[in-house]
């Protein structure tokens, strides 16, 4: 398979890298959509997606633009596609708007050829705007972050009806086994012993210590205030550049549900301020004093409000999960570059930038006052 000559992809800070995975060529586009019989014959790849964990390109064809994702077998299988493939349709018959998954000729919402899986999406209604942009970046406006609070519970309320359990331990796909544990050292060795390849990466490191501290500084009644709260599918993944959006700024389609599973919805809503507020890019890259974005935090929530319930308890709870929400998928990010990339660099860097120092980030000054001027913003 050939290169695609200066294709680069998001990394882990603020710079472009060379991509893990090679990108979408002609002749495999080609020879893929022809399984998809409703896809027609391609005329052009339009845009390579610079997201890093798997290839994906936009195509046109003689029936129109879609959007073709290719992942390592090892990464996504069919089966594990299925399952966002019927949380996504489940969605859709509830009037969320989200792309229509394309069936190959036998029917089936995912192609599997040699080591890769194939999924194709037909493009879906708005504008790409933050597509350009690293995921764990700020909304352009409050408003935007308000309407992004409005879609967020809009997808909520459309996910009461879904029965289907939590997935099981698929690579860079969220949890929620940790933090609502009573013993949460306890269940994340259970997490960690689940996973080989992220066993064997903490094996030498002192991580029951490391998550000891952080367990003991941050999460001191997290599980009994996540106890009442309902479980329900969520997106887990909720950051602007998964969104698109109409010319007057409002949410048009949600997409990349490969992180959604079953946790609550402070979970899903703790996620998008971790992932939107905060100038995690910033700070590691040096920039000490970057504020943390309080404004598009009190937007999220006054957006959220517009379409369901939103208590001070549920506030509350909000800022208990924040300096923890990401551990669980920090530890997924780790087994992923541990084991099926051996990148024992990148593994490092989401143990310790991203796990520990972002946890301990809302143990330090500025995170203290962040919490503080949320909690006081929202009366709680």
């Amino acid at each position: 398979m050939s290169a695609v000559t200066g294709h680069l992809v998001h990394g882990m800070g603020m710079a472009l890298e060379a991509p893990a995975w090679p990108a979408l060529t002609e002749a495999e586009v080609a020879a893929v959509l022809r399984q998809f019989p409703a896809a027609g014959h391609l005329v052009a790849l339009r845009w390579h997606s610079p997201r890093p964990f798997s290839a994906a390109a936009l195509v046109e064809t003689g029936a129109g633009a879609f959007f073709l994702k290719r992942h390592h077998r090892s990464l996504r299988g069919a089966a594990a596609l299925a399952e966002e493939h019927r949380f996504i349709a489940h969605l859709r018959g509830a009037g969320v708007s989200v792309p229509e998954v394309m069936a190959t000729r036998d029917g089936a919402g995912a192609l599997r050829q040699g080591d890769w899986t194939y999924e194709l999406h037909r493009r879906a209604p708005g504008l790409d705007l933050y597509r350009d942009r690293q995921s764990w970046t700020p909304f352009l406006s409050a408003a935007h972050a308000r309407e992004a609070g409005a879609a967020l519970a809009r997808l909520h309320r459309a996910a009461r009806g879904f029965g289907a359990e939590a997935r099981g331990p698929h690579p860079l796909v969220s949890s929620f086994t940790i933090l609502p544990a009573r013993d949460p050292l306890a269940a994340a060795g259970a997490y960690i012993a689940a996973r080989p390849a992220l066993a064997a990466f903490l094996a030498d490191k002192p991580w029951r210590e490391q998550l000891a501290r952080l367990f003991a500084a941050q999460g001191e009644g997290l599980a009994e205030a996540l106890a009442p709260q309902p479980t329900l599918w969520t997106h887990n993944d909720w950051h602007p550049s998964n969104l698109l959006w109409s010319a007057g700024g409002v949410v048009s389609t949600v997409f990349d549900f490969g992180l959604a599973t079953r946790t609550c919805a402070v979970h899903d809503i703790a996620t998008a301020i971790e992932r939107t507020a905060i100038p995690w890019l910033q700070l590691t890259a040096g920039e000490r004093d970057a504020p943390a974005d309080l404004a598009a935090v009190r937007a999220l929530f006054a957006g959220y409000r517009t379409v369901l319930p939103l208590s001070g308890a549920d506030v509350a709870t909000v800022l208990r999960l924040l300096p923890l929400v990401h551990v669980e998928f920090a530890l997924s990010e780790i087994d992923y570059f541990a084991g099926i990339l051996a990148d024992d660099a990148q593994a490092r860097a989401a143990w310790q930038d991203y796990l520990i120092d972002h946890a301990d980030w809302f143990a330090a000054p500025a995170g203290q006052a962040f919490l503080r001027q949320v909690a006081e913003a929202e009366g709680v």
